[in-house]
């Protein structure tokens, strides 16, 4: 005998989740399904494992300035009935402690499981049926049944047996860190129905070099400093002022994941290693009264390992500070706070956070994410072509995206 259900939820993940918990709760018998052994280990991991849950500082007006995508302006509608205040104030009615990081970040006190056990709560109190581990082999769409019952439904085949349901929802994340789950199942259920995709790459990722060109840097592997970085001319730069790490192979640190969403490939990144201090000048005037070398007196505006391997690179730098040329030390402050360099490519969705691309916005209704072709077929999360920065804003997407489409699925038992 085949279960029918008002809704199925594919992926239970936070968009997942938070879609299955909303959509029970006002009445709705909703089936969620994950093929992963643990629910929402992305949450999990998130934040070095507190999870950076929103972000405080996100104007639902203006969409375009923390998302990607080709049409950022998208996601305007769910973001402003689904705020980052009405997420905290669903913490604060579970009790859950948190606290502001920097630049509107908000992250649990104790542990992302707090956030995982809110919204598996949260579905209980919805009455949500949930298989997992459980994988679908099958969807197909029932454009008129024998006995006519529950013609314009789904048939969703699993490996415990086939269920049916007047509404889908997608919410499979993206091809991000492979590790804990992440497949292309939502992309290509996607193309089944004929829902057109944006392509995919990696976002919020870590940058990497040619080895030959990166050999004099990669001495500085493990540090970290704040910076500017940039890419793109004119109306396509992009610009943020955040940490950088140095790695092995190449750049990490939240500057470079930012920046990375924007880059394009071919295109040079620009880096000033001492935003906000005049090195040109700083260096002149340690010129005149200063015999220390010039690492040395570099190591008094930049870490000292940054210095050396500045000064390592030209036989003019590497003298007493008053031996060297004003031409020389204009050169070494102009080289430092305009770094400019062409990345070889990205680690790659293993390191990546977040999957650019995805399932295209014009397909989808904004105020319901119901596909407009195809009715009961819904696309929340990641698997959607909107991509926020790094600061919690792709949770807030999930939050809001999975908001609206719960409050416009149709039920029966509603």
């Amino acid at each position: 005998m085949t279960h029918f259900y008002d809704a199925i939820v594919i992926g239970a993940g936070a968009a997942g989740l938070f879609c299955a918990a909303q959509a029970g709760q006002r009445g709705l018998k909703v089936l969620l399904i994950d093929h992963a052994d643990k629910v929402a280990e992305k949450i999990r991991i998130s934040g070095g494992g507190r999870c950076n849950f929103t972000n405080r500082d996100l104007d639902p007006a203006a969409p375009h300035k923390y998302f990607v995508g080709q049409n950022p302006q998208f996601c305007r509608s769910a973001l402003s009935r689904y705020t980052p205040q009405d997420f905290i104030a669903l913490l604060q009615k579970h009790g859950i402690a948190f606290h502001e990081k920097h630049k509107g970040q908000l992250f649990a006190d104790r542990s992302a499981e707090d956030i995982i056990a809110m919204l598996l709560a949260e579905c209980a109190a919805g009455g949500v049926e949930h298989w997992q581990p459980c994988s679908v082999k099958k969807a197909e769409f029932l454009a008129a049944n024998a006995d006519g019952k529950n013609a314009g439904s789904y048939q969703i085949h699993t490996d415990r047996g086939p269920v049916q349901a007047r509404s889908v929802v997608v919410a499979t994340g993206g091809l991000s860190i492979p590790k804990i789950g992440a497949t292309d199942f939502g992309y290509r259920l996607a193309q089944q129905f004929g829902v057109p995709l944006i392509e995919r790459r990696p976002g919020l990722v870590p940058l990497t070099f040619d080895g030959a060109d990166w050999a004099p840097y990669a001495q500085l592997a493990g540090l970290a400093l704040p910076v500017a970085i940039s890419t793109g001319a004119k109306k396509a730069r992009m610009a943020f002022d955040e940490d950088l790490l140095f790695t092995h192979r190449g750049l990490s640190g939240p500057a470079v994941l930012q920046i990375s969403s924007y880059w394009q490939e071919g295109t040079p990144l620009a880096i000033d290693l001492a935003p906000g201090t005049d090195l040109g000048a700083a260096l002149l005037q340690a010129k005149a009264r200063s015999r220390k070398r010039i690492a040395n007196e570099l190591a008094a505006l930049v870490p000292s390992r940054l210095a050396d391997a500045w000064a390592s690179q030209d036989a003019d730098w590497q003298r007493p500070v008053n031996e060297a040329s004003d031409k020389a030390l204009a050169r070494l402050a102009e080289r430092l706070a305009r770094w400019e360099l062409t990345p070889m490519g990205t680690e790659g969705y293993k390191k990546a956070e977040v999957t650019l691309g995805g399932v295209d916005t014009r397909a989808l209704s904004q105020q319901t994410m119901e596909c407009k072709a195809q009715p009961g077929l819904y696309f929340i999360g990641e698997v959607v072509d909107v991509t926020g920065w790094l600061g919690g804003y792709n949770f807030q997407w999930a939050w809001a995206s999975a908001a609206a489409c719960a409050q416009a699925l149709p039920g029966t038992h509603a």
